[in-house]
């Protein structure tokens, strides 16, 4: 469609060096052919003005500025001719493969080798000479040839283009990449840094408040030498993190993981910090399968009994406190239970971000989780957090 958009200025200057060289040819005399209808040279520029006009069209109508460009070349040829007009008109062809619709840029180039052909065999038919076949190469020359040379370009116009996509795209999925990297790494933080921070700060929380709250000497010092050593492992797990993430840049190599060989010192830490509260904790390991877990499976169930554990510190009624562990071969069950009521003295408020970091690292495991009240023995009501880790080696998520 014709656009009244200002014109682009290499259009603008082919134009004006086109017409400007056709009327320095005109006014020296130099023509490319006599004996024709309009023999006044005068007339040749007509055609001329028309042509450089239809330059201006190149780009915002070029299919259009090609068809007008063909009349005015073949009223052109009534005239004495200029070799500015036709040169023009050859950029008419390139302009309209180039920049014109894909069809167009289809069918030009097979319309004017068919134009080259019929007008060869036409020549030859009527005039039988070498003329023929040289009037036959001109029109070859004049349409043809920039009709190919417009689809060679046009074609490494559009791979140039399709590989500028292709290198966005490719920047694109690198950068949702980067981001859903940082962002699974900051979660993986986050619950790291909840599930060592948290336990240690309750012990310490829940002590503080009772050694502020009595007054017997022998129980302020039984509840600030619990907050020294929460203070202390707190702050051991906190070095750890920290190692983990400077990795290669820290002096000494971080310390490993958690795993379950563990399990029974965090429950002794935990009956130490609990028994105040009258709190029993007891580790109950009754796997059928001893052999070796994925790394992510057991720092998942240490983490998992060590958010339960302190949730127990902060809500549990007085009573027992029980982990359980259960394995198949295919499945790893992690169960922590402690008793459901009300209990006396001091507690610490829940954020409810631990049973999100624990649903969290179940769902990059692959398994299953749930928490909350169920029936116990005699009559009693417990909370109950259970489990189910698959075991057998995978890809894990971050």
């Amino acid at each position: 469609m014709f656009s009244f958009a200002r014109p682009h200025r290499d259009d603008v200057l082919l134009a004006a060096t086109g017409l400007s060289g056709g009327v320095v040819l005109w006014l020296i005399g130099i023509h490319i052919q006599n004996g024709r209808l309009f023999d006044a040279p005068w007339v040749s520029l007509l055609p001329l003005v028309v042509m450089s006009a239809l330059e201006l069209l190149r780009r915002r109508a070029p299919v259009t500025a090609l068809a007008a460009g063909t009349l005015a070349l073949v009223a052109d040829q009534f005239t004495v001719g200029s070799l500015a007009t036709l040169l023009m008109f050859t950029d008419l062809v390139y302009a309209a493969v180039l920049y014109g619709s894909p069809t167009a840029s289809r069918r030009i180039p097979v319309i004017t080798l068919l134009a080259t052909v019929a007008t060869t065999v036409g020549f030859i038919a009527w005039a039988p000479s070498a003329d023929a076949v040289l009037i036959g190469i001109v029109v070859g020359m004049v349409s043809f040839g920039p009709a190919l040379t417009g689809v060679s370009v046009r074609n490494h116009r559009d791979a140039a283009e399709a590989a500028r996509l292709r290198a966005d795209q490719t920047a694109l999925l690198a950068e949702m990449d980067r981001v859903q990297a940082v962002t699974g790494e900051r979660s993986r933080m986050a619950r790291e840094l909840h599930d060592v921070v948290a336990n240690h700060l309750s012990a310490i929380a829940i002590h503080s408040t009772a050694a502020l709250s009595i007054g017997d000497p022998g129980t302020s010092h039984d509840a600030l030498g619990v907050i020294r050593r929460n203070s202390v492992d707190g702050l051991a797990e906190m070095r750890r993190l920290i190692g983990l993430l400077r990795e290669s840049g820290a002096d000494e190599p971080p310390s490993a993981a958690p795993t379950l060989a563990s399990l029974d010192a965090l429950v002794g830490q935990a009956d130490a910090n609990s028994a105040s509260s009258g709190l029993v904790v007891t580790l109950d390991d009754g796997r059928e399968e001893t052999g070796p877990l994925p790394a992510p499976v057991e720092l998942a169930a240490y983490r998992i009994v060590q958010e339960s554990l302190t949730n127990a510190l902060k809500h549990a009624a007085p009573g027992p406190v029980t982990v359980r562990l259960r394995r198949t071969r295919e499945v790893l069950t992690v169960e922590v239970s402690s008793a459901l009521g009300d209990r006396p003295g001091p507690r610490v408020p829940g954020s409810g971000t631990g049973l999100v970091g624990m649903r969290e690292r179940v769902a990059l495991l692959g398994g299953t989780i749930g928490a909350g009240p169920r029936p116990g023995g005699d009559g009693i009501k417990i909370w109950l957090v259970r489990a189910e880790l698959p075991v057998e080696e995978r890809t894990y998520g971050t």
